[in-house]
Order: C-alpha cells, then sequence, then structure tokens
C-alpha cells in the first residue's frame, strides 16, 4: 500500500492521507487494499469495473453513470464512480460518490465496510488539501470512516490497515494514538498476524524504537512472504538511510513477486526515490503495465507518467514520448489538466 502519504509516483491510493497533512511523515504505506468481494461479484457493470482497473478511467465514467441513471441507488456504482474519481485526484467528486455510496440502502455488513473504507480515504485525499481547521475537521472523519468500516466488517483487512496506520500517525487530538494502534494490533493478533506484526512495526517506528521495528518488519516477511511485505522493510531502510539494506530488501521483494501488481510499482517508485538501479526499476514499472493485477490503487496512467520520467532522465527522449502518449490515452481530461500531469 504506497503511501499513506505521498509517493515519488503521487499514487494517491487514498491512503490515509490526513497523516500526510498532519505529519508529512515518508513512511510507505505497507498493505493496499485486497480487491473488494464486490469487485468480484457486481454484475451490472463488469465492464466498467474492469476499465477502471485498467485505467481506461473516462470509459468506466461512461459506463458508471449509464448504470446509475438507470438505478440511482446503486451503491456500489458509487463506489466505483467515487474511485474513478479518485484515481484522477478530483477529490470534491470522489467524496460526493463515496458519500452517496455509504448512505445507500440495502447493503451488507461487508458492502456497507467497504464503502466506508473508500469514504475514508477520500476524506482523507481531501485533508491533504485543505487548510488546518477544514483539514482537522476531515481527519475526524476519516478515523470515524474507518473505524465504522471495522465495526460493520471486523475481517475487512484493508480497513484495519488503515485503521491501524491512522492511529500511529494522527495526532491525539484528532483521534490518533500509540496506545489505541496497541490495543487494535492485540485484537488482530490471533486472525491477522502479519498485519498485527506491521502495525506493531509502525508502532515502534513512531516511539523511534528502530530495532524493535526492524524486527517487526522482518517478522512480516517471514509471516507473509510476500512483495509488499518487503517492499515494508525496504521503506523502513530508506526511512533510517540504510540505502543499501533497502536495496537488497527491494531484490527480495521482486524475487518473491508472482503476480506483478501494485506492490511492484511500490519497488520502483522506492528505486526510483534512492536513484538506484534504475534498469530494475524500469523492469517493474513494465511488469506492472503488461500484467492482468493492475488496480485504480495504482492508476495505469500515472504508471506509465512515472515510466516516461524514468526513461527521460535516461536520456530516452522517444520512449518517453510513447509511454506519455500511452498514459494521455487512458485518460484524456486528465492529461489535459496541465496542474495534474505536471503534478505527477
Amino acid at each position: 500500500m504506497i503511501p499513506a502519504f505521498v509517493p515519488p509516483l503521487s499514487l494517491k491510493s487514498l491512503r490515509t492521507a490526513t497523516a500526510a497533512l498532519l505529519l508529512a511523515a515518508p513512511v510507505l504505506w505497507a498493505q493496499r487494499a485486497d480487491i473488494a468481494v464486490a469487485d468480484q461479484s457486481w454484475k451490472p457493470s463488469t465492464s466498467a469495473l474492469q476499465a477502471l482497473q485498467e485505467g481506461r478511467v473516462e470509459e468506466a465514467e461512461v459506463q458508471l453513470r449509464h448504470a446509475l441513471d438507470n438505478n440511482s441507488g446503486d451503491a456500489y456504482a458509487h463506489q466505483l464512480l467515487c474511485r474513478v474519481y479518485a484515481a484522477q485526484d478530483r477529490t470534491d467528486e470522489a467524496v460526493r460518490e463515496c458519500e452517496l455510496a455509504a448512505g445507500a440502502g440495502n447493503q451488507s455488513n461487508r458492502s456497507s465496510s467497504e464503502n466506508q473504507l473508500w469514504l475514508g480515504r477520500v476524506y482523507g485525499a481531501k485533508a491533504r488539501h485543505a487548510g488546518p481547521i477544514a483539514g482537522f475537521k476531515l481527519a475526524r472523519r476519516v478515523q470515524a470512516a474507518f473505524a465504522r468500516a471495522v465495526e460493520l466488517d471486523p475481517s475487512n483487512i484493508a480497513a484495519l490497515n488503515d485503521l491501524g496506520e491512522y492511529y500511529v500517525e494522527a495526532p491525539f487530538i484528532v483521534g490518533g494514538g500509540t496506545d489505541k494502534a496497541r490495543q487494535l494490533a492485540s485484537s488482530m493478533m490471533a486472525r491477522f498476524p502479519g498485519q498485527a506484526h506491521l502495525l506493531l512495526a509502525r508502532i515502534a517506528a513512531q516511539d523511534r524504537d528502530y530495532a524493535t521495528a526492524e524486527t517487526e518488519f522482518k517478522q512480516v516477511t517471514v509471516l507473509q512472504k510476500s512483495t509488499q511485505a518487503w517492499v515494508d522493510l525496504a521503506a523502513f531502510y530508506q526511512s533510517r538511510g540504510r540505502s543499501d539494506d533497502a536495496v537488497a530488501a527491494l531484490k527480495s521483494a521482486i524475487a518473491a513477486d508472482r503476480t506483478h501488481g501494485p506492490a511492484i510499482v511500490d519497488a520502483a517508485s522506492l528505486l526510483i526515490s534512492m536513484h538506484r538501479e534504475p534498469e530494475l526499476a524500469e523492469k517493474c514499472l513494465r511488469l506492472y503495465l503488461a500484467s492482468s493485477a493492475k488496480t485504480d490503487e495504482a492508476p495505469a496512467f500515472k504508471v506509465h507518467v512515472q515510466l516516461s520520467r524514468l526513461l527521460a532522465a535516461r536520456g530516452l527522449a522517444g520512449e518517453a514520448g510513447q509511454q506519455m502518449a500511452a498514459a494521455a490515452a487512458l485518460a484524456p481530461v486528465f492529461a489535459r489538466s496541465s496542474q495534474h500531469w505536471q503534478g505527477l
């Protein structure tokens, strides 16, 4: 889950961006959200979901608008449209759609939990650009939405992760606190030991107990044996100025990779931010773009931009231009916004 906060590519994947606003912590978001169960079963706009996951956001928007014209109370269509806007950093529109999703009736607890999770994330994204007073109000909404998501579905791992991260990073005045995070980690340990140790690692790092944090991050790699677990360890090493250890961990992450999903984009982003192994970073980005594991949490058009910049820095102007053209083809309206395009 790259950052909770501000990644090199600005993959504003709707993590608890409130923490970025309040603390500006360069921490990697450790666990990307699992694909919602509804993502695997929703029938009316399966093609819209596929378009969103592949980065064809405007095509997805058209299809979802058509679905909502036929059924304005379709909570999942509103959630997907929220995610379409969020992927393009159209935060106010994303908030509106996620609020409609969360407020719709006739939902299961699991579906309601997913809607609250995304609502918390887009509130966090909005808080990133808000002033202090508005930001603090939004921070409270972030915390409330994540807590409600966990209450509705205690097995929602993504919501548990985001709530725990919020507790660690946010000030006490807006509902944060490591005591709350420790209590949550304890409640998670029996069912979700990997996520619990990840939260303990975050807590230790926040408390500047770096030896314990490293031990906990390593424990997660043992328990989960996943690409993302190694990326999280690498991010910790980077934050401590241990670049060689970070690169070694990233190579372990890439070796563990089987699906070429969003975690490999996180690996590439870390390599780029450290100015290390540009060819390996390029390989990671290309693997993601060629894979069937793309999601809106690492929007493909933004990854094309990231790859373009990497290629341009290596003097490959022609290939860089091709990648920018691919990005613009996926998200034409977003591409025409120079502020957004240049700010990636």
